[in-house]
């Protein structure tokens, strides 16, 4: 009989939700000469296999173990050194089991003690490991058996439910009692919404969750990508999520976790609605704007975008300085960001206060008589005019200077920081190294996230396409998505998310120089799944420009638990989409 080689793949959505009739089942069960796979051996092997409750055929042989059976493993099998002297030794036995087994689903009661002994016995012979999915019958019947039985011992199950064979310690036997006792688990189970292969191997865990009446709000749930809304019993939205496998994500929040969050959650939750997407792209869109409109207190990314703020320079005024603004007005002002708190867009213009002496001090008049003196112009490390040191003229340049770098080239304002941070670290000033890292990390990580900004909204209108799908971007905001032969649209008459889901309120991007505050959520989610899913997207057409001129940003971010490495910069990659071959690719 040919050899069969087993090679483990991972499996799409498909096999794992695959409807558990259409599933075909090997039951295994193994008599060995003692309970270690390291220094025992298997004396007997017993399988049926099972689809759809019919039994497709049984699997039975005795194995010479080719050492002495323990007296007392002859008492409780049976097995004795007589009956195995002619057996077939397991080389000779695998072929025809591997055969048997095929790609089925192997079921056991606690099946980690069988795959032991039959992955030992494979790996002496130099084969692969099984790479099967498994389901264990004991692990099921402690979650939805142990209040309606003293032990979950396949014997005492057998006797309780009154199977229909009886385990004798034999293999055949009590792999077909295993059997019987799988088709009464998959009954119980389906009380609970199992259907799909994937539903019986979460379940285990799934059972344990205090929430497990609330399962059945599951059942509707497709195995395909979208998004879904908790809601409460008056309707109100407590969280909204995306998944590529609704059923599954939605499910695993049943599972045994702990989280104090997420126990309130399924706790408050009465009705879990969904919409089916048609990709990742489209799903993480939609759910970045539902919840901007319901801001679900169970979410936290994109409930704060209303407190976002910006970095400010204030070139209207003589003498201009930086701020934290929260409001963006046609002011000739230079504003960066949004920022995702006021903390980092404080520590990112310190970062540029401290390579640059622009004005700190926040006096309203710029007059230099009788006004006494800032400590940043005592200290002499900014040009206040309150110093009388500086012209206005000559404070202009350092201005249009520091503009430019932060528009243009970004490095000159970052390298002597780079130089600072460098020479700190050199001295073992490691303190004051990390807090100059972390301010080049702030102003860093806002430049970046400007250049992705102003890269997709220069793109203007685009037309990608994903698989079979396409999708619609105009100034980076998604406009359209749809399939081959739709015409396209978004969300419009779907009762499970409400009223339509327009896109956020463009700010223009030739009228104002940032983008809104949720126009930079749906900017950053959109670059972030183009970085994600590059190699699988296609760039169909392009009304703007989508390549990056200008010279990388690096990155200051932490890169090891050493002071040292911690005060180490590290050089980035331009964050901005490039086109290659028709892709697109957004590098880092």
């Amino acid at each position: 009989m040919p050899e069969q080689t087993f090679v483990a793949t991972q499996r799409s959505f498909d096999d794992l939700g695959a409807a558990l009739h259409e599933v075909t089942f090997v039951v295994i069960d193994l008599e060995t000469t003692g309970g270690s796979a390291a220094d025992c051996a298997i004396t007997e092997v017993g399988a049926v296999k099972l689809r759809g409750g019919e039994c497709l055929g049984t699997y039975q042989t005795l194995v010479d173990p080719g050492c002495a059976i323990p007296p007392e493993i002859t008492v409780i099998t049976g097995i004795t050194q007589a009956m195995v002297m002619r057996a077939p030794r397991m080389e000779a036995v695998m072929p025809s089991l591997l055969e048997f087994i095929g790609d089925a689903v192997i079921v056991g009661h606690n099946i980690r003690f069988d795959l032991g002994f039959l992955n030992a016995a494979l790996t002496r012979q130099d084969r692969p490991r099984l790479p099967h999915r498994s389901i264990d019958t004991l692990a099921l019947a402690r979650r939805l058996l142990r209040d309606e039985v003293p032990n979950c011992r396949l014997g005492t199950l057998a006797d309780r439910l009154r199977l229909s064979h009886t385990p004798s310690h034999r293999a055949l036997d009590d792999a077909l009692a295993t059997g019987d006792l799988l088709h009464f688990l998959l009954e119980r189970a389906g009380t609970l919404g199992v259907t799909g292969l994937d539903d019986l191997v979460a379940l285990p865990k799934i059972a344990g969750s205090a929430q497990i009446r609330k399962l059945p709000l599951t059942d509707g749930l497709p195995r395909r990508p979208g998004v879904y809304l908790f809601r409460d019993g008056r309707g109100e939205v407590l969280y909204v999520g995306k998944a590529t496998d609704l059923r599954s994500r939605v499910r695993s929040y049943f599972s045994t976790d702990e989280r104090r969050k997420v126990g309130q959650l399924l706790r408050e939750t009465q009705r879990i609605d969904h919409h089916v997407c048609r990709n990742g792209l489209e799903a993480a869109v939609l759910e970045i704007r539902l919840i901007h409109r319901h801001l679900p207190r169970f979410n936290r990314q994109g409930t704060r975008s209303a407190k976002y703020p910006y970095v400010k320079l204030s070139l209207g005024e003589r003498f201009p300085r930086l701020s934290v603004a929260r409001v963006v007005n046609d002011d000739g002002a230079l504003y960066l960001g949004p920022v995702s708190s006021a903390r980092r867009a404080k520590r990112a213009i310190e970062a540029i206060e401290s390579a640059v002496p622009v004005r700190r001090c926040t006096l309203r008049s710029t007059a230099t008589i009788d006004r006494p003196m800032c400590a940043a112009g005592q200290l002499g490390v900014a040009a206040c005019p309150c110093s009388g040191a500086i012209s206005e003229p000559d404070y202009r340049r350092v201005v249009d200077d520091l503009a430019d770098t932060l528009t243009t080239d970004p490095g000159r304002l970052l390298a002597p920081l780079e130089d600072r941070l460098a020479s700190l670290a050199e001295a073992e000033r490691y303190e004051e190294a990390a807090d100059v890292r972390d301010r080049a990390d702030a102003l860093s990580a806002l430049l970046r996230r400007v250049r992705r900004f102003d890269l997709l909204r220069r793109a203007g209108r685009m037309r990608l396409r994903i698989g079979e799908a396409w999708a619609e971007l105009d100034h980076g905001l998604l406009v359209a998505c749809g399939a081959d032969g739709e015409t396209g649209s978004l969300w419009s008459d779907d009762p499970a998310i409400g009223a339509p889901v327009p896109p956020p309120s463009p700010s223009g991007h030739d009228a104002l120089p940032v983008p809104s505050r949720d126009e930079a959520d749906e900017l950053l989610t959109i670059a972030g799944w183009l970085d994600r899913n590059a190699a699988r997207v296609r760039l169909e057409s392009l009304s703007g420009m989508l390549l990056e001129p200008l010279p990388r940003i690096p990155s200051f971010a932490p890169q090891g638990k050493s002071p040292a490495r911690r005060t180490t910069a590290r050089t980035g990659v331009v964050a901005g989409p490039v086109r290659t071959r028709g892709r697109i690719r957004m590098p880092r």
